[in-house]
């Protein structure tokens, strides 16, 4: 997570042609993707945890921030998809499942607690706001179950997705306005030492997120566009799982957002939170 030198590489053709489109799976649904936004919703009640309950009136408040947050990029909704939103302010620290149609109210699905940078301390950065693709431009891996030199699964246990966001400018969390460039990646963490902890900034910059929930992405191909298109006209990329069953309008886009709030929401984990259904 440290500061480093952008790389470029080169994009293909088939990456760029859609680069700022958020289209679905190349165009039309696979014979084989039948996973409904109804199979997805149920999945999500039976198999994120730990999982957030949001009112109503914040379903909406953050489908109508991600599109702004699009308009903003210059992206149009050509066709249904899902989009993950991620909250980063301190109080609040929650990514949201949402299936987007266009010229259509978008389906809350649902929303569990992360962990985004933690500002203040060496090395940390301040989670970028905006939308982020997920391409192949920077592949994804899964994390070897391996501890850092601090005894930590960094990445979560074996075999769990790394999603790689790329090279981003980030205000370093160390200095008063320092800014520079992070790798930014979405990805578990440790199952018994950090997993606790979510709902509250911890980071170095990066996403992290509950097992349950990168399982369930994972699996379903929830933000997979880019990947599945490879393996329809390509090969198949090797981090897609082999017994993965992709959801119709696999999507391609974390947007990262910063609510104004005076406190903590009741909705939201507060720290010491035990895992559960909400």
């Amino acid at each position: 997570m440290s500061p480093r030198p952008l790389q470029r590489r080169a994009i293909p053709a088939w990456v760029t042609a859609g680069a700022m489109v958020a289209a679905p799976l190349a165009g039309n649904v696979t014979a084989w993707a039948q996973v409904s936004v109804e199979d997805v919703e149920r999945a999500f009640r039976q198999e994120v945890t730990p999982a957030l309950a949001l009112p109503a009136d914040e379903q909406t408040r953050y489908a109508n921030l991600a599109l702004q947050t699009l308009q903003m990029a210059g992206i149009d909704l050509l066709g249904p998809q899902y989009v993950l939103v991620v909250d980063r302010h301190v109080k609040v620290q929650a990514a949201m499942l949402y299936w987007m149609r266009p010229a259509a109210p978008a389906t809350y699905i649902g929303a569990a607690p992360v962990s985004t940078g933690r500002v203040g301390q060496f090395d940390h950065f301040e989670t970028p706001t905006g939308v982020f693709a997920h391409n192949l431009n920077n592949p994804d891996f899964r994390a070897e179950g391996t501890k850092n030199a601090n005894g930590i699964l960094g990445y979560g246990a074996k075999g769990m997705r790394v999603y790689d966001l790329g090279w981003q400018q980030a205000r370093q969390g160390w200095t008063t306005d320092g800014v520079s460039t992070m790798r930014l990646q979405m990805h578990a963490t440790d199952p018994s030492l950090l997993e606790s902890k979510l709902g509250t900034p911890q980071s170095k910059g990066c996403i992290r997120i509950p097992a349950t929930l990168n399982q369930l992405i994972d699996r379903l191909g929830l933000l997979d566009a880019d990947y599945e298109l490879a393996a329809d006209l390509v090969s198949t990329p090797w981090v897609l799982r082999r017994d993965r069953t992709p959801a119709y309008g696999a999507g391609r886009y974390l947007i990262v957002v910063e609510t104004v709030r005076d406190g903590r929401p009741a909705w939201s984990l507060a720290p010491g939170h035990t895992k559960g259904k909400p």
